[in-house]
């Protein structure tokens, strides 16, 4: 009898593979109402790369990926048409090229692009009902105008400048979010603990390319391919 390799441990879902949610500050939303709100502190959160800061608005307390520049003397506005640092604004109202994140998918959902440290997208054009999003990846999409977004880059931009250094520390930081690491190849393992293992040299000794029926311990590789073979 073999074991179960890295991909079954991590289906079962045991405590090891679990994120440790408890930890984490909660879910970014923005405000129901808008008006205007105080933030109250800058917080970091382990669930995320960049800090969260917490604004009231009256009696609510919501969490928004924090912006570059931004401290707890200054006010933000929700829901309003002036073009300010750290504002909840409207696509529609947002003017073309300005720097924005916390984009929502569908308008009143929250924000859900644009949220890791340093990320930021802007507004290239408009049509009578979508925004058009260019993101840094090059790609474009298309947003209802009344999504809200965040004016500003998100925080700790420069988090990547610095380098881990050293294992010890890539894995505390990928620990704190319960992360796999480090990542062992499948052909650099034992024949029992991976289909890929054992053999000479590092080779997989069979196609990459399983069935979709294939049991949990054999699905590895190229899993549900479209198409096999050299592209003509």
């Amino acid at each position: 009898m073999g074991k179960r390799i890295i991909s079954q441990r991590r289906g079962r879902g045991s405590s090891r593979y679990r994120s440790p949610s408890f930890r984490f500050k909660g879910a970014v939303s923005y405000p129901k109402n808008p008006g205007q709100g105080q933030i109250v502190d800058i917080i970091h959160d382990p669930g995320r790369t960049a800090p969260i800061m917490q604004v009231k608005f009256g009696s609510e307390l919501v969490h928004i990926p924090a912006a570059d520049k931004i401290n707890t003397n200054m006010k933000v506005e929700a829901g309003t048409d002036v073009v300010s640092l750290g504002n909840i604004m409207k696509l529609k109202d947002i003017p073309l090229g300005q720097e924005i994140y916390g984009i929502e998918k569908a308008p009143g959902s929250g924000p859900a692009f644009c949220l890791a440290s340093g990320a930021t997208t802007k507004i290239v054009s408009k049509t009578e009902t979508k925004a058009i999003i260019l993101f840094k990846s090059k790609k474009q999409k298309a947003f209802d105008l009344n999504c809200r977004a965040t004016i500003g880059v998100v925080a700790a931009s420069g988090r990547e400048d610095k380098p881990f250094v050293k294992a010890g520390k890539k894995f505390h930081a990928m620990r704190g979010r319960n992360r796999l690491y480090p990542r062992t190849s499948g052909v650099a393992m034992n024949a029992v603990d991976h289909p890929f293992g054992s053999g000479r040299g590092r080779h997989m000794g069979k196609p990459k390319t399983v069935s979709r029926n294939a049991p949990p311990g054999r699905k590895v590789g190229l899993v549900g391919s479209r198409r096999t073979g050299k592209r003509k």
